[in-house]
């Protein structure tokens, strides 16, 4: 099971920070992401990390202001996001996913304004 939170409204510029608290199994072999999907657009991944080696990826427009980073005792994935823009608006999921075993996590809202 996964829960989203942290979402929000916040000012271009601004910061915000989502968690995703991972239960009922070991995300010792999954890689955790964060997608969202904006009004009217289909979803794509922002970002996401493989807890094995720690090993991150980052869309092209989120590089150098967003950064994904786990508590692994608290089973708990963070994507902390920095100078938000309106294009950022959307809902945000997080998604676990190891082969063909993949869950998802409801959405947590976040709205830039400018």
């Amino acid at each position: 099971q996964l829960q989203a939170s942290g979402g929000g409204l916040v000012q271009a510029g601004g910061s915000l920070r989502l968690s995703c608290i991972i239960s009922g199994f070991s995300f010792d072999d999954y890689a955790i992401g964060w997608f969202r999907q904006a009004p009217g657009k289909g979803r794509e991944g922002v970002s996401c990390i493989r807890r094995s080696d720690n090993n991150t990826y980052y869309a092209n427009f989120v590089k150098g202001r967003f950064t994904i980073f786990s508590d692994n005792y608290r089973n708990t994935v963070f994507l902390q996001m920095n100078s938000l823009k309106p294009d950022d608006t959307a809902v945000y999921y997080c998604n676990a996913k190891r082969g063909l075993t993949e869950y998802w996590g409801q959405g947590t809202l976040v709205t830039v304004s400018s």
